[in-house]
């Protein structure tokens, strides 16, 4: 290893895999990210969130295990209520973790598990 100091200092961008891009593309939508690249019929999609990216790609790569975005917003309860208005189902209400983040999880149409967390001051 280099004698160098690398720090890591956020994701750049998540990737995940659609069987159904128009779907994916309105639910990702529907929660508010603004559209980089792409759109319903790409086979790649790119939409901001903050300073980095969330793509979207059509088919499912084999042996894929699956874990979890993490997002920080700044009002997770308002995320909440705009996740709710769109229509779409959250797996379960905001709440405090021990961990000290509040936060909640929603699935994408295949099944990718996104939270929306904030840290508690």
């Amino acid at each position: 290893m280099s004698g160098e100091h690398v720090c890591i200092e956020s994701i750049s961008a998540v990737t995940v895999f659609t069987a159904d891009m128009v779907q994916a593309v309105r639910f990702y939508r529907a929660m508010g990210l603004r559209l980089r690249y792409g759109g319903g019929d790409a086979r790649f999609t790119s939409f901001h969130v903050g300073s980095g990216y969330l793509n979207l790609m059509v088919g499912v790569p084999p042996d894929v295990r699956w874990g979890r975005v993490i997002i920080r917003v700044s009002d997770v309860d308002a995320m909440y209520r705009r996740i709710l208005a769109a229509g779409l189902r959250p797996e379960s209400a905001p709440a405090d973790a021990s961990w000290g983040e509040r936060y909640f999880h929603i699935r994408d149409p295949d099944g990718n598990e996104l939270s929306f967390a904030r840290l508690l001051a």
